[in-house]
């Protein structure tokens, strides 16, 4: 595959279509089967709180991962990311209900670059708080 944006179609400033992206204690568990992350903060509710959690978090790669796919169905080829980044600033509280939470992510072009490359910033939050923080991506376009 390769990237389905043009370098020249593109100008700083430009928005990518937004996500809204849920997420369940169902959600949580299937992730750590994929990933082997079975840490109980979670998972395990009570764990959670005696170490001074609010509830059950998110894997914080889960969320990093969720956010980045705004990214890749805008560009339509993963493999056209070529840098990824974040800073951890607040984990997504899952609450045990039928609801979850979710992550909100939007995004906009930020800059171009050489060699037909832009950078992308992401705005991810749940709950109305931000839980990633510079959260950029270098993106090779068509």
């Amino acid at each position: 595959m390769t990237a389905q944006i043009h370098y020249a179609d593109v100008e700083v400033g430009t928005e990518l279509p937004a996500r809204t992206f849920p997420v369940t204690r169902a959600t949580l568990v299937q992730y750590a089967g994929a990933s082997g992350d079975f840490n109980p903060i979670h998972w395990n509710e009570r764990f959670a709180k005696e170490v001074g959690l609010p509830d059950v978090i998110a894997h914080g790669m889960f969320t990093m991962a969720e956010a980045i796919r705004v990214v890749t169905d805008w560009v339509g080829d993963p493999g056209a990311v070529v840098e990824y980044g974040v800073r951890f600033t607040r984990p997504v509280v899952v609450p045990n209900d039928d609801e979850g939470a979710t992550i909100e992510v939007s995004g906009k072009v930020a800059a171009k670059l050489d060699d037909d490359t832009v950078r992308v910033d992401l705005t991810v939050t749940s709950d109305g708080q931000k839980v990633l923080g510079m959260s950029r991506a270098v993106v090779r376009l068509a």
